[in-house]
């Protein structure tokens, strides 16, 4: 059994391994897939919503004789990563509070 996971933590996540390093989709959708099961068909059109709204931007580069297209953070994304950041460890609190039998901090 899978927890499904919602767009915010989609982007959020994405946001966060381009942030590690400039990649490109492939590289992205592998990296997810030790987390939550998604697919290229899934994660391009996160990739382009991130872009769309200035959170990520992109270039080409040259490999192995092709072009790749390979994405990078903006000053906006970073800020954005930040805040889904500090709501994930609220959220995951609250959450741990109840699974884990756990006193919830306020």
């Amino acid at each position: 059994m899978g927890i499904p996971i919602n767009a915010g933590l989609l982007d959020a996540m994405v946001l966060s391994i381009v942030e590690r390093d400039d990649t490109y989709g492939y590289e992205i959708t592998q990296y997810l897939r030790k987390a939550v099961d998604v697919s290229e068909s899934t994660l391009y059109p996160v990739l382009r919503r991130l872009q769309k709204n200035e959170m990520l931007e992109t270039y080409d580069k040259e490999y192995m004789g092709r072009n790749r297209r390979y994405y990078r953070v903006t000053m906006k994304g970073v800020e954005t990563l930040q805040d889904y950041r500090a709501q994930w460890l609220s959220h995951k609190r609250k959450v741990d509070s109840i699974l884990m039998n756990e006193e919830a901090a306020e």
